[in-house]
C-alpha cells in the first residue's frame, strides 16, 4: 500500500536500453545525482541505464531531463525520448499525430506510431548534426574532426559529431573493442565533456554498431549513437544520404535518415512499457 509522499516510477525500454520515468510535472522538482545513482543501481535500486525526469514545460508537452546511471546529465537521449513519448501519450487519453518535448538540445518534434495497446514506435527529430561544437575537438580548432587520427591511439581514426551530446564514431572498428577502448576514449582530452563512442561496422545494407555510452558504459542500444554512426557513414560516402538506413545494435534495429545537409536527423524505433512500482524513500528529494 502506498502512503502520502510515495512516488510512483515507470520502467520503460527501447531495444533493451532501459529507463526509469519519474513524472514530476506537478511538483516541478528534479532529482539529484545521488538519487539517480541509487535508482539505477541494478543490485541496490530498481536498475536502469538512466532516469528520465519529466518536468513542466512552457514550450513542449513536457521537459525531459536525462540522468545517467553515474549521476551525470545527458543533453539528449534518443531511446529515452521515445520512452518518454510513449509514457506521455499513453497516459494522455488521446492519440496525437505529433507532440513536442523540450530537451537539453531544444524542443524536438515526435510522431508516435500506434498499435492496439498504445504507442509502439516513435519517429522523432534529433535536429541538426553539428561538426563544430564546444564539446568536440573542433571546439578548439574550429575545424571538423572527420576521418581524423585520434591523438594517443596509433592507427585509430574517427569522426566527432554533436547531436546535442558528443560522439566519437569509429568506422570499420572491431565491435569487440568496445569494452576495452570505450572507457578510455570516453574520457579522451579532446572531448571536454566526455563522449559517447561508437564502434561501427559498415554493412552492404546498413550498419552494425556497439556503443560505449558516456556515463553508462556498454548498453543494448543508443539512439543518438546509432544516428551519429549513420551521419559518419554518410559523410564518408559509405551509405547514401536522404534514405532510411538500418542500424543494428545489440538490442535490435533502429532506422535513421540523414539528409545531405545534416539539417534534421531523424530516428525511428520502438518503445515498450516494462513495469511500474513505488519508491517511498524519494520524499524531499
Amino acid at each position: 500500500m502506498s502512503s502520502p509522499g510515495t512516488e510512483f516510477f515507470f520502467k520503460y525500454q527501447g531495444l533493451g536500453n532501459d529507463f526509469i520515468v519519474l513524472d514530476r510535472r506537478k511538483s516541478g522538482r528534479d532529482i539529484d545525482a545521488e538519487t539517480s545513482r541509487l535508482l539505477c543501481d541494478r543490485r541496490l535500486g530498481i536498475g536502469a541505464d538512466g532516469v528520465l525526469s519529466l518536468l513542466p514545460s512552457d514550450s513542449g508537452f513536457a521537459k525531459m531531463v536525462v540522468h545517467n546511471a553515474d549521476g551525470s546529465i545527458a543533453e539528449m537521449c534518443g531511446n529515452g525520448l521515445r520512452c518518454a513519448v510513449k509514457y506521455l501519450v499513453d497516459n494522455a487519453g488521446e492519440r496525437p499525430e505529433r507532440i513536442e518535448v523540450e530537451t537539453g538540445t531544444g524542443v524536438l518534434v515526435c510522431s508516435p506510431g500506434y498499435g492496439k495497446d498504445g504507442v509502439t514506435e516513435v519517429d522523432l527529430s534529433l535536429g541538426p548534426a553539428r561538426l563544430v561544437a564546444p564539446n568536440l575537438p573542433s571546439g578548439a580548432t574550429s575545424q571538423p574532426f572527420l576521418d581524423a587520427p585520434v591523438p594517443g591511439y596509433s592507427g585509430l581514426r574517427g569522426y566527432a559529431i554533436n547531436l546535442g551530446n558528443p560522439h566519437l564514431v569509429l568506422l570499420d572498428q572491431s565491435l569487440e573493442d568496445a569494452g576495452r577502448l570505450g572507457p578510455e576514449l570516453e574520457r579522451h582530452p579532446g572531448f571536454p565533456d566526455r563522449t559517447n563512442v561508437e564502434f561501427t561496422r559498415v554493412d552492404a545494407d546498413g550498419l552494425t554498431v556497439v556503443v560505449w555510452e558516456r556515463g553508462c558504459g556498454l548498453t543494448q542500444a543508443c539512439g543518438t549513437g546509432a544516428s551519429a554512426a549513420a551521419v559518419a557513414a554518410v559523410l564518408a560516402k559509405r551509405l547514401p544520404a536522404d534514405a532510411w538506413l538500418r542500424v543494428t545494435l545489440p538490442g535490435g534495429d533502429l532506422h535513421i535518415r540523414v539528409p545531405s545537409d545534416l539539417s534534421d536527423i531523424r530516428l525511428r524505433g520502438p518503445a515498450a512499457f516494462v513495469f511500474t512500482g513505488v519508491v517511498p524513500d524519494l520524499q524531499g528529494r
